[in-house]
């Protein structure tokens, strides 16, 4: 079981951090000026920590957050198009209380499934650059040892091939949507998706078939690995 106190003390540090001057001054900026949609909104304007269930099983690991959608609601994947096919597939398999998730006080919760991201602050461009995904990379691997989880889902291209680094997984691997790979030495599985970005799931190259076929055999390994 996760020391919870553990995981509020790392979140704590994730939303005070300012390691990245570009980051720091564009989450503020973003946060000051608004969306006009959003303009009677309180915007975070902070990293994002994590979120969800602190003895999760399967962590799902995203590239940032949205500036308009994460860095307005101070909550991984809420306010934003991702969000709003993300937490539908995620309620459909189990692991959602809800379908919808618009702000950090909606009712939201977890099962057995934690959120997170390679990068905790909005970048301009949906953007970070490589010096600045290495700065947020303690944090990732820091959730992992308190976590340990049995199943990783990885979000696109750019958080598989984090994860692939942080796991120690061979080179070979290669993202494709749907791929699966496990590490023997640990039992753990890692598996890909494309991001459900709205450049996506407007496309067709995401549809939710294909995204809850993700869910669905994540949902397996864990039920084989109980």
């Amino acid at each position: 079981m996760t020391d919870n106190s553990s995981l509020e003390s790392l979140n704590q540090q994730i939303t005070s951090c300012r390691l990245c001057p570009r980051l720091v001054e564009w989450r503020e900026r973003v946060a000051r000026e608004k969306r006009k949609a959003y303009r009677d909104h309180e915007y975070w304007g902070k990293p994002v920590p994590g979120f969800g269930d602190p003895n999760a099983r399967l962590l799902v690991v995203g590239l940032a957050p949205g500036a308009h959608g994460s860095n307005r609601t101070g909550r991984m994947f809420t306010g934003d198009a991702s969000g709003d096919f993300l937490y539908p597939a995620l309620h459909r398999a189990g692991f959602a209380s809800q379908a919808v998730s618009t702000s950090a006080e909606d009712g939201l919760t977890l099962r057995g499934l934690y959120i997170t991201a390679v990068c905790r602050c909005a970048p301009p461009g949906n953007k970070p650059t490589p010096e600045e995904m290495r700065a947020c990379r303690p944090y990732l691997q820091r959730e992992i040892e308190l976590l340990e989880p049995k199943v990783f889902v990885a979000l696109g291209r750019i958080a598989f091939e984090t994860l692939k680094s942080i796991l120690g997984a061979p080179a070979s691997w290669a993202f494709s949507h749907g791929a699966l790979y496990r590490l023997p030495a640990v039992d753990q599985w890692l598996l890909a998706s494309y991001h459900p970005s709205r450049q996506n799931t407007q496309t067709g190259r995401l549809t939710a078939a294909m995204f809850d076929d993700i869910w669905s055999q994540a949902g397996q390994l864990l039920l084989e690995g109980a």
